[in-house]
């Protein structure tokens, strides 16, 4: 390489030289020159170099401009369009050539100068200029104030960052308020724009406002910088200090013959290993974690997701089981005791463990009560655990939508843990628990999965015995739970799952049931709960009577519980009062405590006359009456249908009219009302939807009734589905449809003959209050239903 000067020789003060009206233009890549700067700029380009080699043959003077170009090289030629406006005049003071074609040049910054106008494009660039001036009121105290504080600030900012003594000896140097304002900026590890913006600034209180702001802010980095990694220090300085610790309590204890937590952990695992009675497959995955375990550091995070996965192995109760009550008799006493009816279920029960005394691996049975709500079902499950001398289980299956509530989580997952079966078993700690499955009907599913395809497996005795929750990964004999599901409704759950449950119906309670709880269960337990005694109330069989009939509409019990609970609070009230006479309760007097009466037989409610029959309906909640209104009047024989029907319902009403006009003759019909006359049928309650096929009798009876003129007997309620061909075919929910035909006062019903075994199974007393009729046609149904004719 070789040094060499051409033209004038170098001064010592650039800054008296006179400022020239043009200048040639040194594009800038990447950093802002400032005035008062002086370092070495590496020129690359043809062009640039062209432009030094002819500044050194003149005044050396050079503009240097900021290029707003983002991606550009050193070498790359630029235009004036790439340019700022705003720079600085530099002064050369050397130019070192080397052979690798580039060139080293000292630069100094004299004077900042603006372009007015870009004069020349090539070889290289030139344009006008004009100085920009930097003179200021050295005598301005905000100035003064603004570069103490800069100063201070600096030098603050030196002893955080260990800057070089030689720029802060600079700064104590330099007197110019600008070259002091650029002097600290071009230290701050500014964003280029940021530098060019603040070069640009004219007026010195706002430059040095504007270097203020930003040494404040580059100390705020810093020392916020300087606490992260203080902070960062500290944490490892703190584990290394733990691990140190470790390692010498490890070699404390190992001259003095004593096991490390570790070592003593593990044992004390082992130890529970050999003790939880382990399938031989679960024996093997604890081993295996075991000796994972023994090779990852306590400090690990892993260490704490094997020790979870471990412990949940060891708690769960491999072989501890309850032993069962299999005394039949006092069973029998027990179920009594707790349960008012309910023969089928306590029959199944005794049945299971009259057999589980025959055989001792019996697997449980799978049971399915379904009913309406209030009749016992989830109390039952209680029940039966306590009459076995099981532990209970409840899981709320209502509105569960995870499969992994079910099967559990993977432990690949943060915070994995097992399904509902595998947790509720470790808290039985029993392997043999009754588990009941309350609301088995109202499962989802969405996009997690489905959890009624998860309990496929979990109620298939076939399967069971072999269950893999996903989080455990081992297979769990689940055979011996006696799993108890409950239902409102049978027609929501899937099919494949209905299919692994023994289904036992319950049905709603007779009033004459309602009064025997009552009088058994519920009004002894009010009595208690509101600190009460027999001496205190008496409500006679009439008065509970008159409760269930007038304040109560369920096929249960729970509001005829909270109406009792009522009184009981009236009666406490009085009693605070001053009131110390026994309080007796009489149908009459029972508006003091419940109000007025809510409820009334709705048959009773009605005008009658023709076209208005009484028809009866299954709902989730019990059995209830329906009346079925048709009007005619004139028109072309069309028939409208409202009251919220569904579309068997509607097809039921077409199947009836159908019926009638195609048996107009044997039915003593005058074929042309058909024609000449519309038909109207509605069925109340207006706001609630009604399908089903069951009111096809009441429908074909309240037709002819409107055509014939001839009234339905008002007395009479019934229920069937009908064909074209005038055949009466069976329907579901008879027990609760009987039931809600005695609670409105009606005692004479007309069913299909295929159900008469359903009424065979109702208990003595409601087959003797009633009168049933089971015709085999629609013809014979008509006799029953209808009013004889006057003088027949």
């Amino acid at each position: 390489m070789e040094e060499q000067a051409q033209g004038q020789n170098p001064i010592t003060d650039p800054a008296s030289l006179p400022v020239p009206d043009t200048l040639l233009i040194m594009p800038l890549h990447g950093f802002v020159f400032f005035p008062g700067m002086g370092f070495p700029l590496q020129i690359g380009s043809k062009s640039a170099m062209q432009l030094v080699d002819t500044a050194m043959s003149g005044n050396r003077m050079i503009g240097l401009v900021l290029s707003h170009k983002k991606q550009a090289s050193v070498n790359e030629d630029l235009t004036s369009k790439d340019l700022h406006r705003v720079g600085a005049m530099g002064y050369i003071h050397n130019v070192t050539r080397f052979d690798e074609g580039y060139y080293h040049v000292l630069v100094s910054g004299v004077h900042k100068i603006a372009v007015t106008e870009y004069t020349q494009e090539e070889p290289w660039i030139e344009g006008t200029i004009t100085k920009l001036s930097m003179s200021y009121d050295e005598d301005n105290s905000e100035v003064q104030a603004l570069i103490l504080n800069i100063r201070n600030q600096f030098k603050k900012l030196g002893k955080l960052t260990e800057m070089p003594e030689e720029i802060l000896a600079t700064l104590d140097a330099v007197t110019d308020a600008y070259h002091i304002g650029y002097l600290v900026a071009s230290q701050l590890n500014l964003k280029v724009e940021e530098e060019q913006e603040i070069l640009e600034i004219v007026e010195i209180n706002l430059l040095l406002h504007r270097v203020a702001r930003e040494l404040n802010k580059r100390l705020e980095t810093i020392a916020m910088s300087n606490k992260l990694q203080e902070d960062i220090k500290k944490e490892i300085d703190g584990k290394q200090r733990e691990f140190f610790l470790r390692q010498q309590m490890e070699a404390i204890r190992k001259e003095l013959g004593e096991e490390s937590d570790g070592k003593a952990e593990l044992n004390e695992l082992r130890k529970r290993a050999d003790e939880a009675g382990l399938s031989e497959e679960a024996r093997k995955a604890v081993d295996k974690e075991l000796a994972r375990l023994e090779r990852i550091s306590p400090s690990s995070p892993e260490h704490s997701v094997a020790r979870n996965y471990l412990d949940w192995i060891l708690d769960l109760p491999w072989s501890k089981s309850t032993e069962d009550t299999l005394d039949l008799l006092k069973a029998e006493q027990d179920l009594d005791a707790e349960h008012y009816g309910l023969g089928q279920v306590k029959k199944r029960i005794l049945e299971f463990l009259a057999v589980r005394k025959l055989k001792n691996d019996i697997q449980g049975p799978i049971l399915c009560l379904a009913g309406p709500p209030g009749v016992g079902k989830t109390s039952l499950g209680q029940s039966i655990a306590k009459t076995m001398g099981r532990k209970f289980i409840r899981i709320a299956l209502g509105g569960l939508r995870d499969e992994a509530e079910i099967r559990g989580h993977r432990r690949t997952y943060i915070g994995a843990l097992p399904g509902r079966i595998i947790q509720s078993l470790k808290r039985a700690d029993s392997n043999n628990p009754v588990v009941l499955l309350d609301e088995i009907d109202k499962l989802g599913s969405d996009f997690r999965g489905d959890p009624s395809s998860a309990l496929l497996e979990v109620l298939d005795p076939e399967q069971n015995s072999t269950f893999r929750d996903h989080y455990l990964d081992i297979e769990f004999d689940l055979s011996k739970i006696l799993f108890v599901a409950t239902a409102n409704m049978l027609d929501t759950i899937p099919g494949p799952l209905r299919d692994r449950m023994e289904v036992v119906e319950l049905s709603s309670y007779t009033e004459n049931e309602k009064v025997d709880i009552a009088r058994r269960y519920l009004l002894p337990k009010q009595l208690q709960e509101h600190a009460l005694t027999p001496d205190n109330l008496e409500m006679g069989d009439d008065t509970l009577l008159e409760v269930i009939r007038s304040y109560t509409r369920e096929a249960g019990v729970r509001n005829l519980e909270r109406e009792l609970a009522s009184v009981c609070r009236g009666v406490a009230a009085s009693i605070v009062r001053g009131n110390t006479e026994k309080i007796v309760i009489t149908p009459k007097s029972l508006h003091d405590y419940l109000g007025v009466v809510r409820f009334y037989p709705e048959v009773k409610a009605r005008n009658w006359g023709p076209g208005l029959a009484t028809g009866l309906a299954w709902t989730p909640v019990g059995g209830k009456i329906l009346f079925i209104e048709t009007s005619k009047m004139k028109g072309k024989g069309g028939l409208s249908l409202t009251g919220q029907l569904g579309d068997v319902m509607k097809e039921s009403a077409s199947a009836a009219l159908t019926y009638l006009r195609s048996n107009a003759a044997d039915l003593k019909i005058d074929e042309d009302i058909f024609s000449q006359q519309d038909l109207h049928v509605h069925v109340p309650e207006g706001a609630t939807p009604k399908d089903g096929p069951s009111a096809g009798v009441a429908m074909v009876s309240a037709l002819y009734s409107v055509i014939s003129g001839r009234p339905v007997r008002r007395d009479v309620a019934m229920t069937g589905e009908i064909t074209l061909r005038g055949d009466v075919l069976p329907v579901g929910g008879i027990n609760e449809k009987v039931l809600a035909a005695l609670r409105a006062g009606i005692k004479e019903l007309v069913l299909p003959p295929q159900n008469e075994n359903d009424v065979l199974e109702m208990p003595e007393k409601v087959r003797k209050t009633a009168v049933f009729h089971y015709p085999h046609t629609i013809e014979e149904a008509l006799d029953f239903v209808l009013e004889k004719e006057t003088g027949c």
